[in-house]
């Protein structure tokens, strides 16, 4: 299945990344949120970094413009039923994106691929609110904050996904020009499985009186070239 137009359920912080990334590599590219106030907060925040790219000579102001153009906001599903591929990057509230699967479900044609951009909820749980006939097209992309700068992306499969649905979303996000892994439908997946368990040691540790914070910072960042810190780290995305 070829790509042309995706969709983006959500213009927060994640979902504006995902839709401003989508719209850079070439993707007429539609993008909700529930009011028009969030969504103007939204495209202004694609606006700022897209302005960032101009100011560091990463693109030509002309190439802002394109991109733009190729950006549609709306408040509604309707939009959403032409897209080969919507991504879901609402609040992780298993219920409400619960009802915006079974919303885009009655919405999208059935060849539509879903994808969901949670970082811990179960992609298989989120399947189970389509129609059987759609569970095979619905897998999990997990971008990484700030999106339009980190290069890595999680492709979750479920027992049920096509392989060649899996494959043609690992494709997508390397138009992205991001760095895809695929793993399957397990907790935490590959990234928050192995940061989170380091995460919670190293508050262990600090308890335990092992070093103080400065020097297990510094442990992790000069003794594994880490870029930063577990507890600057912690402190950076919040308790």
């Amino acid at each position: 299945m070829h790509i042309k137009k995706v969709g983006v359920v959500g213009c927060g912080l994640m979902g504006a990344g995902i839709a401003q990334v989508a719209a850079t590599a070439g993707y007429e590219t539609v993008v909700r949120e529930v009011n028009d106030e969030l969504l103007q907060k939204g495209f202004a925040r694609i606006e700022g970094s897209l302005s960032k790219f101009v100011e560091k000579g990463k693109m030509t102001a002309e190439q802002k413009q394109q991109i733009q153009s190729r950006l549609h906001g709306t408040t509604g599903y309707e939009s959403f039923a032409q897209c080969d591929l919507v991504m879901e990057a609402i609040i992780e509230n298993l219920s409400e994106k619960l009802h915006t699967y079974a919303r885009l479900d009655e919405i999208c044609r059935p060849e539509t691929i879903f994808a969901s951009n949670t970082s811990s909820l179960s992609i298989t749980e989120m399947m189970a609110a389509t129609n059987p006939a759609r569970q095979s097209r619905f897998v999990g992309l997990h971008f990484f904050n700030p999106v339009p700068l980190m290069p890595l992306v999680e492709v979750i499969c479920t027992i049920l996904t096509d392989a060649a649905v899996f494959e043609t979303v690992t494709e997508f996000a390397r138009s992205l020009d991001k760095v895809p892994v695929q793993t399957s439908d397990r907790t935490g997946f590959i990234v928050n499985r192995l940061l989170v368990p380091y995460l919670l040691d190293s508050v262990r540790a600090l308890e335990e009186g092992v070093a103080s914070i400065v020097d297990l910072d510094n442990a992790m960042k000069l003794g594994c070239g880490y870029p930063m810190g577990p507890l600057t780290l912690l402190d950076f995305v919040g308790i």
